[in-house]
């Protein structure tokens, strides 16, 4: 009769004990099958399957950072765009990544890009490029939806960037200078508005007090007589010589008046 010798015993059990062993990183699940059948999910640390009965798949609980292909999108308005976006996602149940799909990565890609075609081609030029955060909010609870199924959790999606064609960008930037160009005008015109109210205030002020305007024409003179070297004649009006003929005793100078009719 044959017999095992203890050592081949030993040998067996130590072989068998080797090929079951197995590290799983802090990071990582194993999901175990055994015998095609879903038994548990194994954490962290030291693990021992049964060699030929069980299987376990590895499972990453990392953040993947994914980067989603450009897509060709046509607006709503009817504007040919190519947008490209990044997805942030992570898996919260192994065991349904491992059940529920085949390849939860290539899954969750091929879904991002449908998605991203989808929503981009719902919205106008207009909204793409000035509300960006609500398309990001409507990609990520989308594709979140979807995912859930596969123990997928999508944190976020972000459009990093959308290429434009070349006349409408020669478009977008007319539009930009002309707009510009109107805001600067309106400023302008602002300005020559309150300076014209200013003057007009000023202007009432003088004219109530004809010292006031008389101290403000020898002013000026005297302005001009500063910053220019050469001479200047300057007419004075008859009404600041008034005050100095009414002490003289003298009248003023009296303009001659044109005779009417014609000698007969």
């Amino acid at each position: 009769m044959f017999t095992f010798s203890p050592v081949i015993v030993v040998a067996i059990l130590l072989a068998l004990f080797v090929a079951g062993v197995r590290i799983i990183q802090e990071y990582e699940r194993g999901v175990v099958f055994r015998l095609g059948r879903f038994n548990s999910v194994k954490s962290a640390g030291f693990k021992w399957i049964i060699p030929g009965i069980d299987r376990m798949v590895r499972v990453s609980l990392r953040e993947i950072v994914m980067d989603v292909p450009v897509q060709e999108v046509i607006t709503r308005d009817n504007v040919s765009v190519k947008v490209n976006a990044v997805l942030y996602f992570r898996v919260l149940h192994p065991e349904k990544a491992v059940i529920q799909v085949e390849n939860y990565l290539y899954g969750t890609s091929q879904l991002a890009q449908t998605t991203l075609r989808s929503v981009c081609g719902q919205a106008e030029l207009d909204e793409l490029l000035a509300e960006r955060d609500d398309v990001n909010r409507r990609l990520q609870e989308i594709i979140d939806l979807q995912t859930e199924p596969w123990g997928v959790k999508v944190r976020a999606v972000e459009v990093k960037q959308i290429d434009l064609p070349q006349d409408m960008q020669r478009a977008m930037a007319r539009q930009a200078e002309a707009e510009r160009e109107k805001r600067s005008k309106v400023i302008h015109a602002e300005g020559e508005f309150q300076a014209a109210q200013r003057l007009s205030d000023a202007a009432s002020v003088l004219g109530g007090e004809p010292a006031a305007l008389q101290l403000r024409y020898l002013q000026t003179l005297s302005e001009i007589a500063t910053e220019h070297s050469s001479s200047i004649v300057f007419p004075i009006p008859i009404d600041i010589l008034q005050p100095f003929y009414e002490m003289s005793g003298s009248s003023p100078p009296k303009k001659a008046l044109p005779e009417s009719g014609s000698e007969s």
